[in-house]
């Protein structure tokens, strides 16, 4: 069972609240790719509630029913305050696909105090690691204000899912693009295009679990590997017959790494 809040009057959360009644102490933040929303990570959450944790799904700010973002204030400042919010003085596991593995990992590094552990899934150290991969994703902010957020989900949304993705699935996820506002993409093009975090991963000290789908062609199997091979201590599991949207695609099994992941924290 869902519950959807409004958090400091801006952040539309949907609440996956742990079936059990012995739940574990662990609170789980799912952070959404560039392309998504709160409802991207839905399947993950449900499979993880119905295990005992506690999951909270944001909207972004500018994407879903959230508000738009404020002037001169990032997604990382955003998530802390959210955070603070949603579970006051404890810290939680942070759950982030692609763009939300970024600000994830981002965060971890800025107020290590918010965050329990770190898990990042088919995501990348940001757009910033080249001018030409900075260049390409600034690019992509003109094409969604002059095409629609609705001809760029037709263009891309299939190269999100492996090839023999359930159908359903990839609809979804083309479904959700298509939605995507421009004022939360551009401020979260303009993050990923600034952002580099390959020199800072050795600091992140915090367990991280790291998870790729097996085809994955838009951040790759290679660059999470890096992230697992720069994180102390970092896990890796790549989930099979899956794409980017690992987590949609084969939640079951995204769900089974996470749960063992969050077992074996003290």
């Amino acid at each position: 069972m869902t519950t959807t809040v409004t958090v400091l009057d801006r952040v539309h959360v949907v609440a996956h609240p742990s079936s059990r009644e012995i739940r574990s102490r662990h609170n789980v933040v799912l952070l959404h790719g560039i392309g998504g929303g709160a409802t991207s990570c839905g399947p993950l959450a449900a499979r993880l509630a119905a295990a005992g944790l506690d999951c909270w799904c944001p909207d972004a700010p500018g994407y879903g029913r959230s508000a738009d973002p404020r002037p001169g204030i990032g997604p990382v400042e955003e998530m802390a305050e959210l955070i603070e919010a949603l579970v006051p003085g404890e810290p939680v596991v942070l759950l982030g696909t692609s763009w939300g593995g970024v600000i994830a990992m981002d965060l971890a590094l800025h107020r290590p105090d918010l965050v329990a552990a770190l898990v990042i899934a088919d995501s990348t150290r940001g757009s910033g690691v080249t001018a030409e991969r900075a260049a390409g994703m600034l690019a992509r902010i003109p094409d969604l204000v002059d095409r629609g957020a609705a001809a760029v989900a037709a263009d891309r949304a299939d190269a999100l899912t492996a090839p023999d993705c359930d159908p359903a699935v990839t609809a979804e996820v083309r479904a959700t693009m298509a939605e995507v506002r421009e004022p939360g993409f551009a401020a979260a093009a303009r993050y990923m295009a600034a952002t580099d975090l390959g020199s800072d991963l050795a600091r992140l000290a915090r367990p991280a679990l790291v998870l790729v789908g097996e085809r994955d062609t838009i951040t790759g199997v290679d660059e999470s590997r890096l992230l697992a091979d720069e994180i102390p201590g970092a896990q890796l599991r790549i989930v099979p017959d899956a794409g980017h949207a690992a987590i949609q695609e084969q939640p079951d099994v995204v769900a089974d790494h996470v749960l063992d992941f969050v077992g074996m924290l003290s």
